[in-house]
Parts: structure tokens; C-alpha cells; sequence
């Protein structure tokens, strides 16, 4: 069995952003909604399609379906990530709970099927021994009829955390023509590290906005961004009730999620790049129409649910290889297995880190006890025009 390194900071992007909690009314079924809904173009976009007969995999941390915005609206299915956690538990579905009801702001009359691989409350690392948790999500996904993927979840801010069972499995899901979307990272403005599963092919990776269009500072900076979405200041549902608002690109991910199953319920023929082209030649190009900050730009609903009936054409199909046998000569390389990584090089620059880090606190004890001792001295008597000690 091997050992694989699990970002579980969530591209998390949203929870650890939590901002100005809203009252839960009763009476109100839906999320209340806030500037995204303009930005999205949700209320021509609604005139058209809300998601009807579309299932949407919330690949999370779980989602607390008896939320009066996701009542009846909720598939739970397995718990992959198996850490013994139940509903109920504040770490149980507070990041899955907030996804899904951002899913539903765009689609309201989608499904979501709840499955859970990530603990939204890990802000580290750790290390998960067999299998991906993400991969058997997809894997259950797709055998359990999802349209749509959805992935707020990534980040791995040492090393790479690319995993050949979640490629595999992302494959499959290509295959069977199940759109997948992922937040593109919230290290913009930290390391800018790379993110999984949103550097993976095939995956339509989503950077954050703000207000106006620009790039959200925390957004990760990737050529691998296909288009961004609102992301600062998104009111989404708690798993303790009411509602918070949210920033990350987690929100903006399942916004996204919740376009492709308008996309899907007004055309249930589109192909995963064909759902890909359509939100990225609609969305609001940056200059020169696509860059590494926002992708193709911020999406707008209404604008592809325009362009469906004029969509790409489906131009997917097998075709027969007939090119050499081998491309290169073999030399016993497993295809889908990583060599193990060099690491006495990596254990020495650790260990000197680990030395300047013990001799830089030990001068700062050094000196704050110097203070102490200094401060608990009996101060001198004031002399000709000195000031005495202040208090």
C-alpha cells in the first residue's frame, strides 16, 4: 500500500474565510444571494434553465442535507475519507454543506449526490496510507449517474500532491461524459503553489473574482485556469444552521458547477469539452482573451445557456493509432507509477533549516529575558534635566 499526501486545506478555500454571519429566516428555502447572482447573469439565466433533471457529485467534506436551503434536494452518499466523523459534528459537512447550497443559488432544481473525501477542518497536511478518497468519489460518482462533478477541494503546499489513481479515475469520468470542475487554489498570495485535482487534464479549473471582474488576491496563478467565478463575499449555508459568507475559489468552483448543470439541463447531449468551450468563449475575456490569472474571465450563465444552441460540434470518437509500436524503446518503467523521489538532498536543506530556525528563537529568549531583567531593575534616581521613568 503506498503512502500519498493529502491536501486537506480545501483549496478551502472557503471555510477558514468565514465573514459576517446572516440570521437563518425560516421561511426561506433558497441561500440569499449576493453580488454574484449579477455577475453570473442568474436572472435572465433562470428564465431559460434552473437545473432541472441535472445531478451534480459534491465531492466534500459532507453536506448536511436537512439545511432548509438543500432540503430534498440531498443524495448522501459513502464517506471515503472514513476518520470516524458523523453529521453533527462541527467538522463534519461545514465546507461540503456551504458548496452544495452555492450549487443549488445557480441551479435550484439540480440534485446534489453528497460524498465525502476531505475534513474541511485540517488546515495541514496529512498522510493517508491506500487508496484516494477523491478517487473512489469519482468512481462512485460516475457509477452512480453524476452529470456533473464538483470539486472545491485541492492544495498541497509541499511538493506535489499529482496522484495517478485520481488521474485514472478522472479518465474514467472523462469517458463517460461526467463534467468535472475544481477550484483553482486560494495561494495567489502566499506560495502560488500548484493545485490538484484542478491541474489535472480534463478538468475545468476555476480562479476567483471580486467585485468588478478582477482577480480575487488569494486566487492561484495557474495556466491551468480555465475561467474564474465570483469568490469574496459569497453567502452560502452552514452546517450549524443560517448562513455565512465565504470567500475562496472554493464558491467559485461551485458556482461554476451550478452553470454546467444549466448548461446540461437545457442540452443533456453536451460533452465535457463542449461544456468547457461553451463557458469559456461566453465569459468575460481579460485583455487578449485568456491569461493565467482569471482564465478565459469571469463566467456568465446567460451568455452560454445563448450559445447551447449554436455549442461546439461533438467531434469525440475513437480513432485507430498508426504510429510506431512502441514510442520509445522499453526500459521497464512502470507507466502509471512515479519513481521515489530523491530525498537525502531534500533532508540536509531541511535540517539546516532546522538549525538556523533553534538558533534565531533561542537569540530572541536571549533577548526577551535580557528585557526582564533589565525591566525589574531599581531604576536610578532622575538626574538635572533627565526624565524619570515612565509608568
Amino acid at each position: 500500500m503506498s503512502i500519498r499526501r493529502i491536501g486537506t486545506a480545501v483549496t478551502a478555500a472557503g471555510l477558514s474565510s468565514l465573514l459576517c454571519a446572516v440570521a437563518a429566516t425560516p421561511a426561506q428555502a433558497d441561500t440569499p444571494s449576493s453580488w454574484e447572482s449579477q455577475a453570473l447573469g442568474l436572472s435572465s439565466a433562470h428564465r431559460t434553465s434552473q437545473g432541472q433533471g441535472v445531478k451534480v457529485a459534491v465531492l466534500d467534506s459532507g453536506v448536511e442535507k436537512d439545511h432548509p436551503a438543500l432540503a430534498g434536494k440531498v443524495t448522501t452518499g459513502p464517506d471515503f475519507l472514513k476518520d470516524g466523523l458523523q453529521p453533527g459534528d462541527p467538522r463534519w459537512g461545514g465546507h461540503g454543506t456551504a458548496m452544495a447550497s452555492d450549487v443549488l443559488k445557480v441551479a435550484p432544481k439540480a440534485s446534489i449526490l453528497s460524498v465525502r473525501v476531505i475534513d474541511d477542518k485540517k488546515e495541514h497536511e496529512g498522510l493517508q496510507s491506500g487508496p484516494s478518497p477523491v478517487a473512489k468519489g469519482i468512481n462512485y460518482a460516475v457509477d452512480h449517474d453524476a452529470d456533473v462533478i464538483s470539486m472545491s477541494l485541492g492544495g498541497d503546499s509541499f511538493g506535489s500532491s499529482f496522484n495517478d489513481e485520481d488521474t485514472a479515475a478522472l479518465a474514467r469520468a472523462a469517458h463517460a461524459g461526467v463534467t468535472v470542475i475544481a477550484s483553482a487554489g486560494n495561494d495567489g498570495d502566499i506560495f502560488n503553489d500548484s493545485s490538484y485535482p484542478a491541474g489535472y487534464p480534463g478538468v475545468i479549473a476555476v480562479a476567483a473574482v471580486q467585485k468588478g471582474g478582477s482577480r480575487a488576491e488569494f486566487s492561484t496563478v495557474r495556466s491551468y485556469n480555465t475561467v474564474a467565478a465570483p469568490g469574496v463575499g459569497i453567502v452560502s449555508a452552514k452546517n450549524t444552521g443560517g448562513y455565512a459568507a465565504v470567500n475562496g475559489t472554493s464558491p467559485a468552483a461551485a458556482l461554476t458547477s451550478g452553470v454546467a448543470a444549466l448548461l446540461l439541463a437545457k442540452n443533456d447531449k453536451l460533452r465535457p469539452y463542449q461544456v468547457r468551450e461553451l463557458l469559456a468563449k461566453t465569459a468575460a475575456h481579460p485583455s487578449g482573451g485568456w491569461n493565467a490569472l482569471v482564465g478565459h474571465g469571469p463566467v456568465n450563465a446567460a451568455a452560454a445557456l445563448r450559445a447551447v444552441a449554436k455549442s461546439p460540434a461533438n467531434r469525440a470518437a475513437p480513432s485507430a493509432y498508426k504510429g510506431k509500436e512502441h514510442l520509445a524503446s522499453p526500459d521497464g518503467t512502470s507507466p502509471i507509477q512515479h519513481p521515489e523521489m530523491e530525498t537525502m538532498s531534500l533532508v540536509v536543506g531541511l535540517s539546516a533549516a532546522g538549525v538556523g530556525l533553534l538558533m534565531v528563537i533561542g537569540a530572541i529568549l536571549v533577548n526577551r529575558a535580557g528585557r526582564r531583567r533589565g525591566a525589574n531593575a531599581t531604576p536610578a534616581p532622575a538626574g538635572p534635566g533627565l526624565p524619570g521613568p515612565r509608568h
